[in-house]
């Protein structure tokens, strides 16, 4: 089949085709969306809040956060709760946070009973230990932005920041990971001037969210490893 990638340990693919592909068949995968989903997840767990991923930014959502006694994360701001992982460095442990997101939220609730962390640059050793913990076959998905038409518009730092992930994992890889890979390691020294002046970073930098950026790439900040257990995100326990 043209997505096998089964004869490897480590695996990397894009977006809902990539998870449908490749979670049947692993021991675990790493969802990666590095401006906006998993790094505003890493920042939350390590917090000891709890983040609720959902799909869609509308009405349902402040319904969802209702119902669980939660709070649904606003529009990108730096004075309230918000998509901006700044924003969530401010949030109390124990919080029920929704996080809606049509990639990162999106592909979470699409890897069914296969073991499910939050991955970026700044838990990508954290992830990589917890995640081998279930087995040697782990995949990695980088999320990816949207075209206006709702079509997958790859991105350079969920790329790399796939590749972060990978090169801390132990196995053989697929050659889909070991170019992701190296394009980390060959970016590793200009992660943040990388990042910072591709499609997705222009566009924090012009609304003046820059510092969402900062956030986002510093390697390897965080122990935690954000784990999905029963519809949310939450610290992993290592086995």
């Amino acid at each position: 089949m043209w997505s096998d990638q089964s004869s490897y340990d480590l695996r990397c693919e894009w977006g809902e085709a990539g998870v449908a592909a490749l979670a049947p068949s692993v021991d675990a995968i790493v969802i990666v969306d590095v401006l906006s989903f998993s790094s505003r997840v890493d920042v939350a767990v390590a917090r000891g809040a709890r983040i609720y991923p959902y799909q869609w930014k509308d009405e349902s959502a402040a319904e969802f956060a209702r119902s669980i006694g939660g709070v649904l994360a606003g529009p990108r701001s730096r004075l309230d709760l918000s998509l901006s992982p700044v924003s969530l460095m401010r949030v109390a442990s124990g919080s029920r946070v929704v996080l809606p997101s049509p990639n990162g939220a999106a592909l979470s609730g699409m890897t069914g009973n296969t073991p499910t962390f939050a991955g970026c640059f700044r838990n990508g050793c954290a992830v990589a230990l917890a995640a081998q913990q279930f087995g040697q076959a782990i995949a990695v998905i980088a999320a990816g932005e949207r075209w206006p038409d709702g079509t997958l518009r790859p991105s350079i730092e969920d790329w790399l920041g796939a590749g972060a992930v990978l090169s801390r994992l132990a196995g053989t890889l697929s050659p889909e990971a070991t170019l992701a890979v190296h394009a980390f390691n060959r970016y590793r020294d200009s992660l943040a001037a990388m990042v910072r002046d591709s499609a997705s970073g222009r566009e924090l930098v012009e609304k003046g969210f820059a510092d969402d950026i900062d956030v986002a790439v510093a390697i390897d900040v965080s122990t935690i490893a954000p784990i999905l257990l029963d519809g949310a995100y939450t610290a992993s326990i290592l086995r």
